[in-house]
């Protein structure tokens, strides 16, 4: 949309951006909450394949068996982390599929993982990517196995303008009082597509709670199979939408 031109459709480019994304849990229904800076992760794959020659498991000693090396390398990555990264720019790396063989006494020819990597800052992300692909190589290596890697770069950093983030905030406060928002200690750890919006113009991206239960601890999670979602709260939704068009467009340019 960004490449088609979303952002100039109207005659010029967009002043800023707003976005709201609603939860089924977390905070009881009605509650707003945000945070200026950055709001949610960046999100990005690592698949690795780890080719080596394949045996009888009562010889691996004339194999070159990668299922060891793939565990190894998958421990190293989390090692890594804790001793690379500051913990106050947290990145979190969770393999999420391993896969590899077809029987005990087989030593399979190759074996595969894939991972989801989480990050809150330009610099950890580019820098886990380098640091990521080194450790996963280093590992091949001294198994003397090839490693296949694909690191791909989905969406980055979503980060709150803070004078964008403001006027957000407070057409909030202003329409439906001051004890209807909570803002967020720490980031979400979850990616959003509005994150290249908010790279281009001034963004602010809030949360609503749409919990239909009345004690958000225990109401599924967004996306899961038990997730339920009040919808009483579109009213609110559609006039804080329209409450900072409305207040940014009095600031002029």
């Amino acid at each position: 949309m960004i490449e088609e031109g979303v952002l100039e459709a109207a005659g010029r480019r967009v002043d800023a951006a707003f976005g709201l994304h609603v939860f089924s849990a977390r905070h009881r229904r009605g509650i707003w909450f945000g945070r200026p800076g950055p709001q949610m992760a960046a999100a990005d794959e690592l698949h690795v394949r780890f080719v080596g020659a394949g045996g009888h498991g009562s010889q691996p000693h004339l194999a070159k068996d990668p299922i060891p090396a793939l565990c190894e390398a998958v421990t190293a990555l989390q090692t890594m982390v804790t001793r690379t990264f500051d913990v106050f720019d947290p990145v979190v790396v969770t393999v999420g599929k391993i896969s590899g063989g077809t029987r005990d006494n087989i030593i399979p020819r190759e074996a595969a993982f894939e991972a989801t990597i989480r990050s809150f800052s330009a610099e950890s992300r580019m820098k886990i990517r380098e640091r990521g692909v080194r450790v996963v190589e280093g590992v091949a290596a001294v198994h003397g196995l090839q490693a296949d890697i694909n690191y791909t770069q989905l969406y980055p950093v979503l980060v709150n303008d803070g004078e964008t983030y403001s006027l957000a905030r407070e057409a909030i406060i202003d329409l439906f009082g001051e004890d209807r928002y909570a803002e967020m200690a720490h980031p979400d750890p979850g990616a959003e597509d509005f994150s290249f919006i908010a790279n281009e113009v001034p963004s602010a991206y809030l949360f609503l709670s749409a919990c239909a239960k009345d004690d958000p601890d225990t109401a599924g999670a967004n996306h899961s199979t038990v997730a339920v979602f009040d919808d009483a709260i579109l009213p609110d939704a559609a006039s804080w939408l329209a409450e900072v068009a409305i207040r940014r467009l009095n600031r002029g340019i």
